[in-house]
């Protein structure tokens, strides 16, 4: 069982930065691949960005390619989602996800659990 808890979003300018964090509990978390996904209003889940359980792969959707770096330290249970150049269209409630699974996946399926999201709105 792993719980995930985000935080860190907020309101920033187009062009601005955030940083997302997501702190996991269990005592497995290095068990797991992590990754980050979004939902704006009226839309479907979308896939953001993926990390291995080591951190070795890393896969991202092609809109924050660039732009977004996700990361983790499976030392502290975190896993993080550093954000630059936000555009309007980035605006979404932003959740992390945990798989058990071998490398990275966009699959929003193959994820087991899931956070209660955090808010990020890009202004224009």
């Amino acid at each position: 069982q792993v719980q995930l808890v985000e935080s860190g979003g907020g309101l920033v300018q187009a062009g601005g930065s955030l940083r997302l964090s997501c702190a996991a509990s269990g005592r497995t978390f290095s068990s797991y691949a992590m990754g980050w996904f979004r939902q704006a209003p009226g839309k479907e889940r979308e896939f953001v960005a993926c990390i291995s359980r080591r951190g070795r792969s890393t896969n991202y959707a092609d809109s924050v390619k660039g732009r977004f770096t996700i990361s983790r330290d499976n030392a502290k249970n975190m896993v993080y989602l550093q954000m630059n150049s936000l555009k309007p269209e980035d605006t979404a409630v932003y959740y992390c996800a945990a798989a058990n699974f071998l490398g990275v996946t966009n699959a929003r399926e193959k994820y087991d659990y899931w956070g209660q999201g955090t808010q990020v709105t890009v202004s224009s």
